[in-house]
């Protein structure tokens, strides 16, 4: 994948206000820079904050959190110095409530449950994977999920994490026979044309940091049959 946002036009932003911007992010952009040298999201919202409010010099963005590549959806950023230890200890506290949209091909067994795995990262393939049990090196991983909506040969899931891990929710859904569409990584049979898979981070809902405002934001799913195929 070695797609960019050289085009700021593209910059769907969802929320702003003078101390937090948060943007939809499409599959196949990085929330930061890497290795790939690929020109990162935090750089094209950048650009926008500089060209919109004519900022001479350099514009500060924090980094509050990441998507992975493929995946789309919510991406809250920091505009300002002050407000971004506030929202990090806002993620860190765990009172920033994220909803994501799962489609699966094969439906888990149950219409809802909690699953409870450990989940061990490998470096060298950027993969993890669970177990039912704490081995060494493992961090627990727990979520819930829902079947919400059945679609033509696949199923909605909404998910809600408690913990934060190295792509959980592929991983946990993987680990029950249920794979997330397009993500090869994780055992589907086939990728998505654009290299996507299709998980979605939908809603976001936190206390503003500063104005102390309720914040519940609502990213629109990617255009594609399948997600048009789902309630939105």
């Amino acid at each position: 994948m070695s797609k960019t946002l050289s085009d700021k036009s593209n910059l769907l932003v969802l929320y702003e206000d003078n101390h937090i911007i948060i943007v939809n992010k499409r599959a196949g952009d990085i929330v930061q820079g890497d290795k790939t040298g690929d020109q990162p999201l935090s750089e094209v919202v950048k650009d926008y904050i500089k060209d919109k409010y004519n900022k001479p010099g350099n514009v500060y963005l924090g980094v509050t959190h990441r998507l992975d590549r493929p995946t789309t959806g919510i991406v809250v950023f920091a505009k300002t110095s002050k407000v971004l230890p506030r929202l990090n200890k806002l993620f860190s506290d765990k009172k920033v409530n994220k909803t994501y949209w799962a489609v699966v091909k094969e439906k888990p067994e149950n219409e809802k449950d909690t699953l409870i795995h450990w989940l061990k990262k490998n470096p060298k393939n950027n993969k993890s994977t669970a177990y039912n049990h704490e081995i060494k090196d493992s961090k627990k991983a727990i979520l819930h999920y829902e079947v919400i909506q059945h679609l033509n040969n696949y199923v909605l899931l909404e998910i809600k994490l408690e913990t934060g891990r190295h792509h959980q929710i592929r991983c946990q859904l993987a680990s029950i026979g249920s794979p997330i569409k397009g993500d090869l990584k994780y055992g589907f049979d086939r990728s998505n044309k654009d290299a996507s898979i299709h998980l979605h981070s939908r809603k976001i809902e936190f206390i503003h940091p500063v104005s102390k405002v309720q914040i519940k934001v609502v990213a629109p799913t990617p255009k594609d049959p399948i997600w048009d195929a789902c309630s939105n």
